[in-house]
């Protein structure tokens, strides 16, 4: 059965924006880290409230459209590779769910109060306090089950030259896995995961492409 043109056409357009957002997200962090939002830089020193907006702006558009591509994938899978794309969609919509219902919770509560200088009782069990908070645990876990679901999707793509690219970037964010996830016990593993400023803009980058070549291809 030949996969529809809107298949390809929606995941060209998730990827880009999936490669856009994470791009953006990662020039805010190296600010941020070198000290340019306020927050005094390196990545154990919490953010100011623009910092979170800068930040979790396009981290949230980040989530929905990696939701959004990840679906794509599935829906052009070969039949024999659809529990891999299946199994890598169910990753990512519990990835989206996470941290999207976190970022909205920082953009429209938190950093608010930080703006007015209002952080009541009621606020502080919300503040994204880097490795020692509630919301940092849960920005964790959701970006281990994101790793996740680029490792299972990654075997979809079996094929040579920007296929073997896709697949790749995709088993590279899935390996650094174990690096988000245990950062809360031992800090400096914040720096092998910052290696998803890499694996992901190019897993993502690599699949635009790709979508847009077997667009272009019908």
């Amino acid at each position: 059965m030949e996969t529809p043109k809107s298949v390809y056409k929606l995941g060209f357009w998730s990827a880009f924006f999936a490669a856009f957002f994470s791009i953006a997200y990662v020039i805010g962090q190296l600010a941020e880290w070198f000290g340019l939002m306020g927050s005094g830089g390196g990545p154990e020193n919490d953010s100011t409230w623009y910092g979170l907006v800068v930040l979790l702006v396009p981290s949230l558009f980040i989530g929905i459209s990696f939701v959004v591509m990840m679906g794509s994938i599935h829906s052009q899978a070969p039949a024999d590779k659809k529990i891999w794309s299946q199994t890598g969609l169910i990753f990512a919509i519990m990835y989206g769910t996470l941290i999207c219902m976190n970022y909205f919770v920082q953009l429209t509560l938190v950093a608010p109060a930080l703006y007015r200088g209002e952080v009541s009782d009621g606020i502080r069990p919300f503040l994204f306090n880097v490795f020692n908070s509630f919301t940092y645990s849960v920005d964790l876990l959701g970006y281990s089950f994101m790793s996740l679901a680029t490792l299972f999707a990654a075997f979809v793509f079996t094929g040579p030259g920007l296929e073997k690219a896709v697949r790749w970037f995709m088993i590279a964010n899935g390996l650094i896995m174990p690096f988000i996830a245990l950062q809360t016990f031992y800090h400096p593993l914040i720096w092998v995961a910052s290696l998803w400023a890499v694996t992901l803009p190019g897993a993502t980058v690599s699949l635009a492409v790709l979508f847009r070549r077997k667009l272009r291809g019908l």
